[in-house]
Parts: structure tokens; C-alpha cells; sequence
């Protein structure tokens, strides 16, 4: 279906979202139509974020607002979703557009698999009627769906669109860039010498995937490295788990802009806690990158004023490589809870792969490291 028909189906003229791969075509479109613009178009820190959000537009316009985002977000939204747009509590209406990573019979990542089995059910069990469109969906269907749905929403109940891979086409072309000059595996790459034998936790997406090549290309093993694949935004609080049970083993956090603001309350977690042996790298690209590009707030935003208000005794920002390695060094030496955040450009190599060892691989190995036991 092509994406802008799908958006004159939709009849909406607010959106906001996280943004998703499957829903590229659609993000793009959004982007090429309104950038962002609060009026029209925003891109949230987390999905519950996005459905209380869309609350308030309803609440001050009595419009119908749509919330995109990747199925791995429904957790996010149970929440808002049960105890504040419900019919039963205030009766909101929004249209939910959703990615469908993991379909059942369609090849995808493992933190994929169980979220794409639940997906229709998670809604079933959230009283939200949906609609699947896949690539054979003819525009009449959507239409006629829509049509029903405008019924349901029209009582103060929400609805869904679940969006198969590929169902969404015609985006228009986009360019994400920013000023920045490092690349992320380049600053994985000199972390990763940094750290020598301590144990890493990476984020979701491309940061884990390219630490896994980096120690591939070195010869080394993976029993080090946690690759948080999935649960987005919570690498900090594994990584504070892990450093809080082991207080004399050094650990390091590869995080991401992204990730570091959907679950941004962690920060301050950690800095309550303030762990000694966690030093907390963000690497702020501005960006989504793994699902397209699209922009985060964090480019707008000072992380590191959070991170000491937060309690971090020790922050910094640093933008070249010399800098870098310098905040590196000294927070490995410093026995100090530190955060680095780290400016990045956008971009990533074509032939990126991904992990050939499977998750609980992974999460074996790393335990053995951690016991002493592993390689």
C-alpha cells in the first residue's frame, strides 16, 4: 500500500511515535511532510510517553491522534493504555500504527520471536480492535476498515493497524546526517581497547552488532560482552545490576541517545546508587539510527547536566578522538561512578553483520566471565 494513501486513510493530523524499520516508509513520510513540528509531528522518548501524549492532544483538541511505533513497544504502552485511555477509565481514542517485528513464518532477530507471537493478543487482551495490513491489502479493505474503526473510536475506544514487513511503500527519501565526525564503531573500538578484560553491556541495535565484530576481528572471545538485543533503554540497569553484585569488578555501558532517553528515570537510579566500578558511555548521534535516522531528542538536550543532577560525581562530553581516549583512561582509573557521552555521526558500514551466536549463548558465556570460569 502506498504510504501516503495510508495516511489519507488514517485522517489524522497529529503523530507521534518512536520510530520503527518496518514502519520506515511511514516515518519518512511523516518526517517529509512535517519534520518535526509539535503541532503535527513528535517523536517521543518511549511509547507510554507517546500515548499520554496523544491524551493531551485529544483532551485539548477533540481530535483523533495516531501513536506509531514498533510491536516491542506495547509493553510500554499497557500501562496508559489500560489505566488512562480505556473506555473504562477516560475513554480516549487513539489510532495505533504498529510494525510487526517476529510475524509468526517470518525470519527475524530472537528478542523478536515471542513479541511478534503476542502481538494481536496484547491488544485483544487490552480490549483494542485491530487490522492487519500486509502487501496484498487492497486500499478498499483499509478503507473499510478505517470506516469501522471510526465507529469505535467515535465511543472513546482505541483501535490498531498492525503493519506487516514491506506492507507500507513509496516513502519519500530522507537524508539523516549531522554535523559530528566519529563514527560509532569507532568509538566501540577504542572502548573496547580501553576496557581490556572488563566486562561490557551493550545497547540494542547497531552499537551491539558492531562490538560483536569488533572482538571478531581481534580474535578475541565474547564471554565479556552482555548484547542487550532487545528491551531497549534498560543496557544501564542491567550494566548497574551487574556492577552493584560484583563491587570490585569494573564494568562499562555502551549505550545509546535513544536508549539512554526512553528509560531516562535509570539515570538517576544509578546515580543514587553511584556504583564505583560503572562507567556509563552514551553515544548521542541525535538519531534512531538503527530503524532509519530519524532524530531523538538528545541533540537538543544537555546528558551530561542530567547525569550530574542526577548524582553522577563525574560527567563529561567529548566530540574527538583524542578527547575521547583521554575521559577513557581517566575514568578507568578514577574508581569513580563516571558517564562519557560521546558526540557521533550518523552512519554505519553496509556489510554490518549480526551476531552468529544465539542469545542464550550469550547470556551463558557472559555469566561464566563473570564467575571467572569463561573465556
Amino acid at each position: 500500500m502506498n504510504v501516503q494513501t495510508f495516511l489519507r486513510i488514517l485522517g489524522a493530523d497529529f503523530y507521534t511515535g518512536v520510530p520503527d524499520s518496518q514502519l520506515k516508509a511511514l516515518c519518512n513520510a511523516l518526517m517529509a511532510a512535517y519534520g518535526i513540528d509539535p503541532r503535527h509531528h513528535v517523536i517521543a522518548a518511549n511509547e507510554g510517553n507517546c500515548a499520554a501524549l496523544a491524551a493531551g492532544y485529544h483532551l485539548a483538541t477533540g481530535r483523533v491522534p495516531v501513536v506509531y511505533m514498533q510491536n516491542s513497544g506495547e509493553g510500554n504502552i499497557i500501562n496508559p493504555a489500560a489505566s488512562l485511555l480505556n473506555g473504562k477509565v477516560y475513554a480516549i481514542p487513539v489510532i495505533f500504527v504498529i510494525g510487526w517485528r517476529g510475524e509468526p513464518g517470518v525470519h527475524d532477530e530472537p528478542q523478536h520471536i515471542w513479541q511478534g507471537e503476542v502481538t494481536v493478543k496484547l491488544l485483544e487482551d487490552m480490549d483494542i480492535p485491530s487490522f492487519v495490513i500486509g502487501k496484498d491489502t487492497a486500499d478498499a479493505e483499509a478503507e473499510a476498515a478505517m470506516a469501522g474503526f471510526r465507529e469505535e473510536l467515535a465511543k472513546g475506544r482505541d483501535v490498531a493497524f498492525v503493519i506487516r514487513k514491506g506492507a507500507l511503500t513509496d516513502a519519500p527519501a530522507v537524508r539523516y546526517e549531522n554535523a559530528n565526525t566519529m563514527l560509532r564503531e569507532d568509538i566501540i573500538r577504542h572502548v573496547a581497547a580501553v576496557s581490556g578484560d572488563d566486562p561490557v553491556v551493550s545497547t540494542t541495535g547497531k552499537a551491539s552488532r558492531e562490538l560483536f565484530e569488533i572482538r571478531e576481528a581481534r580474535g578475541e572471545g565474547h564471554g565479556k560482552d552482555f548484547l542487550t538485543v532487545g528491551s531497549m533503554g534498560h543496557a544501564s540497569s542491567i550494566a548497574l545490576g551487574v556492577a552493584l553484585q560484583k563491587p570490585v569488578t569494573r564494568v562499562w555501558c555502551v549505550d545509546g541517545d535513544g536508549a539512554a532517553l526512553m528509560h531516562m528515570g535509570a539515570m538517576a537510579v544509578i546515580g543514587a546508587n553511584r556504583p564505583r566500578n560503572l562507567i556509563h558511555v552514551i553515544i548521542n548521534n541525535g538519531a534512531h539510527e538503527t530503524v532509519g535516522g530519524m532524530p531523538t531528542a538528545a541533540s537538543r538536550i544537555d546528558l551530561t547536566g542530567v547525569a550530574a543532577a542526577c548524582g553522577y560525581p563525574s560527567a563529561v562530553c567529548v566530540d574527538t578522538f583524542a578527547d575521547l581516549d583521554r575521559e577513557l583512561a581517566a575514568a578507568r582509573d578514577r574508581g569513580e561512578l563516571s558517564l562519557i557521552e560521546v558526540k557521533c555521526a550518523i552512519g554505519a558500514r553496509e556489510d554490518l553483520g549480526r551476531p552468529t551466536t544465539t542469545a542464550l549463548e550469550n547470556k551463558r558465556r557472559f555469566m561464566e566471565y563473570l564467575r571467572g570460569d569463561g573465556e
